[in-house]
């Protein structure tokens, strides 16, 4: 039932994006449409439908709404693409390779800008609030890491801090939002949001683990990616913790050597023998535990068990 359940909202967001998407330009819409044609989990959405579910609120009318969170990640994953000088994402052609920067660049400033209107148009406060401090935590978590790249020294709060804005933001405002349109009180609202930040920071997590664990038909784009580009993923940050020098030496002759592939295995192989992946995973449990706990004072209800299975997928990945 629950499966089922999340099946049919992923099927009504992908149904609202097929049949009542567009925008006032042909060749912006066409370039979001390829974006969302690829794929992807729509979670950001479906945490917006889940939110006024939860409060006691049907999903039809919500889902505007709910595809505009996932437009904003899509926004995000397109400006992304251009600063990282990806060549894949989601197992196609990065936005950025059919299109080229200057439009990736317009596509995602003008998909900001068309959502905003939509949003403030049609929604009362907090809820254009909510999205714009969210755009701005995004970008500010964005500048954060970018300013960590290949900095030895970063912290774990440094990281969560990157993390909380960069990816966890955008998970808590989207049930958010979906939570206060749904009717709920600030209690329930409030709970659902700190449920679906630590969600957020488990999913990021997981994120950086999967880069030097998966495959690269898993992640949709080559694997090691974020250690190519000398970001401070979870997964390294213990490494440098429980590796000591020899494991610091090998990751600063990796950086200083230009990220070459030979070097990036035997960095993923000194990570993985120190027990970095264990740990990480051991983590990631951690933190879905905490979200978990945010949901313990929440009624028992459909949503409630929707957003449990949600965040207990994230732990079953070895």
């Amino acid at each position: 039932m629950i499966e089922e359940q999340q099946t049919d909202l992923h099927a009504l967001v992908e149904s609202f994006f097929r049949d009542r998407f567009s925008t006032d330009n042909v060749l912006i819409t066409e370039a979001v449409q390829r974006m969302l044609r690829a794929g992807g989990k729509r979670i950001r959405p479906r945490f917006t439908l889940l939110g006024a579910q939860i409060c006691g609120s049907d999903v039809e009318p919500h889902l505007p709404l709910a595809a505009y969170m996932e437009l904003i990640h899509v926004a995000t994953l397109i400006h992304d693409d251009v600063v990282d000088e990806a060549q894949t994402r989601r197992g196609v052609n990065a936005t950025a390779v059919d299109f080229g920067n200057r439009i990736s660049v317009l596509a995602g400033d003008y998909l900001f800008a068309w959502i905003f209107r939509n949003v403030t148009k049609r929604y009362p406060h907090p809820i254009p609030m909510i999205l714009a401090q969210t755009l701005a935590d995004i970008t500010d978590g964005e500048v954060l890491q970018l300013r960590s790249l290949g900095d030895l020294e970063t912290t774990m709060d440094a990281y969560r801090e990157t993390v909380g804005k960069k990816t966890a933001a955008l998970f808590a405002s989207s049930a958010e939002v979906g939570a206060i349109m749904g009717g709920g009180e600030p209690p329930a609202v409030a709970t659902v949001r700190r449920f679906a930040h630590h969600y957020g920071v488990a999913f990021q997590m997981l994120d950086d683990l999967l880069d030097v664990t998966a495959t690269q038909a898993d992640l949709g784009k080559p694997v090691a990616n974020d250690l190519r580009e000398h970001k401070m993923t979870f997964p390294l940050l213990i490494a440098l913790e429980r590796g000591g020098r020899s494991l610091r030496g090998e990751v600063e002759g990796y950086f200083a050597d230009g990220a070459q592939p030979r070097g990036a295995q035997r960095v993923i192989e000194a990570m993985r023998a120190c027990g970095a992946f264990e740990a990480a995973r051991e983590a990631i449990a951690a933190e879905v535990q905490r979200a978990l706990d945010c949901l313990a004072p929440l009624a028992e209800t459909p949503a409630k068990a929707s957003f449990t299975t949600l965040a207990k997928a994230l732990t079953v990945h070895r």
